[in-house]
């Protein structure tokens, strides 16, 4: 790999753009989601004051244990770490001195402590990608605190950045290996797509037109995806460079469809920026148009190789990209076939058996591809540490970090096996107990996670979704409950809502897929909208009840499927996008004095948690933030998290005393 010092800075502002949108997002959904009259009030699973440092770090490490001894309130230090990392993240976004460890270590930091109180509305996988890449940036980050000279780059910087490619590495391969692993019909059948598009959490508009394209292309696109998450990542660590370009375009050729086509929050553009560690800075010369430096680490440099070395790029470029179309052709039988029309089938033509025996081969090659590739990093380090650096301090100084990043890169590494062999279950009772013992010590940090979305296509029989109404009588007069984002009312068009996630549509979505007597947050969102609590209906669309709470709650379950643009369906329409049939009840009538249902609150805490306002001691900071919040109140998400980031391009791009990002000329 070439020079990356432009690399790393847009990599480390990109960083900084995803933190805003999680802090900024997360942010507007606080008062609702877990405040005191919340859904899931944090107060009641927060953790309890440091009474030490030793305390501290011993047990439940997290800021928000230390927010009690300036006299806060569990939601007023939520808002607090929020605040926090949105002022944070800001502000190392336009002021690339602030790019620095520090920075990223208390980003990291602020962001785990409001993990370790999210429950359910924050245990998704990108909330614990965004740690485990969050962690990482903490030293791929420039340690220059303080320092008005420019930043500084060492040998040692592509060491930690190759972490970012590992774990990229980790989160494709993952994610295409549990789609086959699961046994699931549709993507073995490689008919995923016939369902995907209507069944993802909140479409995007233009999912209802995939939606509508032929069978044949919705086919070869699955099996497309499945070549880019299972046979691409192996060229992440290939010596040609084009190789790894060329893995790198796939990679965001996938994630630039799911974007236009699902509302994913800042996932997708997390993801896209792990992809930074594919490529170099005469990448982006190339893209700015700007003159191209010579690559010292070009194999052709080497005393004996250089000389073939041409020779040598086209046999590995014949070797890799012949493996990958005969092997794409071979395995997922595709033919291009003229009639009727001109299209391309697919199937797969290996059998689950057969996968899980290469899996079993396949998972130890990339351990082993993993630490070769590691360890060539960390002695080319030290070489140019040697022989480019000038000056006998240059030379030591960099030689060192090398040597203690290198040894840094392979303790996360080592850690990282643990979850990345949980996809084999041979490999994973092969690791050494010490790797296992250490695993579990960083687990609580998030440090190192195992991963793979989309293990199994929901919505086979059709989309479902739970339809909240309320009622003051029993027997008339039943009125929906609307989202702001997840689908309800047929008519609504379809939003574009990403970067922000809205928590509650999220949950929402879940909720569907199974029963209320597994989602206990369900009933909690029932008692607020039986006392019309305005945070969580913050978090909805239009009241239908706005003078008063209705008497009676209930819960329908419906099948949604997309309407359709060919007039010979039966679900053609000009209007709708959505048709819906009801398919049972959810959750059956209840009253906010329903005996059972005040015991189950009453255990749960939330009514409790009512009764206790008011008796803790509120000081001047306290009633700052109570005053912020009420005067900002809980504004739309997406319309918040933009207007923060657009806030931050204008004084990135367009003040002229403020260059931030001015890229060195190394």
């Amino acid at each position: 790999m070439g020079e990356i010092h432009m690399t790393r800075d847009f990599y480390l502002w990109s960083m900084s753009v995803i933190y805003l949108f999680a802090f900024s997002s997360l942010f507007v959904q606080i008062p609702g989601l877990y405040g005191d009259n919340g859904i899931l009030p944090a107060k009641l699973v927060a953790p309890k004051e440091a009474e030490s440092l030793q305390d501290l770090v011993e047990n439940q490490p997290g800021l928000l244990r230390l927010t009690p001894k300036l006299g806060l309130s569990v939601e007023a230090g939520l808002d607090l770490l929020c605040l926090g990392g949105i002022i944070l993240s800001f502000c190392a976004m336009t002021s690339r001195r602030l790019r620095n460890s520090a920075t990223f270590f208390f980003l990291w930091a602020l962001y785990l402590s409001l993990f370790q109180v999210g429950q359910t509305f924050l245990w998704f996988q990108w909330d614990i990608l965004l740690l485990e890449a969050g962690f990482l940036t903490i030293f791929v980050a420039p340690l220059n605190i303080l320092c008005r000279h420019r930043i500084g780059f060492f040998q040692h910087d592509r060491i930690t950045f190759w972490l970012l490619k590992w774990l990229l590495f980790r989160l494709m391969f993952a994610s295409g290996v549990v789609k086959l692993t699961s046994n699931c019909p549709t993507w073995w059948g490689l008919t995923a797509l016939n369902y995907h598009f209507e069944s993802q959490c909140i479409p995007q508009p233009a999912a209802w037109v995939f939606h509508q394209f032929p069978e044949w292309f919705k086919s070869f696109s699955v099996a497309m995806t499945l070549i880019i998450q299972l046979g691409l990542p192996f060229m992440f660590f290939s010596p040609v460079r084009q190789h790894r370009i060329f893995a790198f375009y796939g990679q965001i050729l996938l994630q630039l469809l799911i974007i236009i086509t699902g509302n994913y929050n800042f996932f997708n553009l997390l993801t896209i920026t792990l992809c930074l560690s594919l490529i170099d800075d005469n990448f982006i010369r190339k893209w700015l148009k700007k003159p191209l430096r010579p690559d010292e680490d070009s194999p052709d440099r080497l005393p004996v190789i250089g000389k073939f070395w041409k020779i040598i790029v086209i046999a590995l470029n014949l070797t890799a990209y012949g493996a990958l179309i005969y092997w794409s052709v071979v395995l997922f039988d595709l033919k291009l076939v003229r009639k009727p029309s001109l299209h391309v089938e697919a199937k797969i033509t290996f059998s689950s058996q057969e996968f899980t025996t290469w899996l079993a081969t396949a998972v130890p090659i990339t351990i082993w591809i993993g630490l070769l590739s590691l360890l060539w990093e960390v002695f080319k380090g030290i070489v140019r540490s040697t022989v480019h650096e000038k000056g006998a301090f240059k030379k030591g100084r960099n030689f060192l970090g090398c040597v203690a990043f290198g040894a840094i890169a392979l303790g996360l590494f080592s850690v990282s096996l643990v979850p990345h062999a949980q996809i084999s279950k041979e490999i994973r009772q092969s690791l050494p107990n010490r790797v296992r013992l250490v695993y579990g010590y960083a687990r609580p940090f998030k440090l190192a996670s195992p991963y793979g979305l989309f293990r199994r296509m929901t919505g086979v029989g059709g989309r479902p979704e739970v339809i909240i109404e309320g009622s003051n009588s029993i027997d008339r007069g039943w009125r929906e409950y609307e989202f702001l984002y997840k689908p309800g009312n047929v008519t609504y068009k379809l939003p574009v809502v990403a970067p922000h996630q809205p928590r509650l549509d999220w949950q929402m979505w879940f909720a569907a897929l199974g029963s209320y007597q597994h989602n206990p947050w369900f009933l909690n969102l029932c008692y607020r909208l039986l006392h019309n609590e305005p945070q969580v209906l913050g978090l909805m669309g239009k009241n239908p009840f706005p003078e008063k709470p209705p008497k009676y709650i209930r819960a329908t379950l419906y099948h949604y499927h997309f309407t359709s643009w060919h007039k010979d369906n039966e679900r053609y329409t000009h209007f709708d996008w959505w048709t819906r049939e009801k398919v049972k009840e959810y959750l059956p009538i209840i009253t906010k004095n329903e005996p059972s249902f005040i015991n189950y609150l009453t255990q749960a805490g939330i009514i409790q948690a009512n009764n206790d306002e008011g008796t803790e001691e509120v000081n001047v900071l306290d009633k700052l933030l109570h005053m912020f919040r009420y005067m900002v109140g809980q504004p739309e998400g997406f319309a918040f998290t933009i207007a923060l980031f657009v806030a931050g391009l204008v004084m990135t791009f367009l003040d002229p005393n403020v260059k931030v990002l001015e890229w060195p000329e190394v």
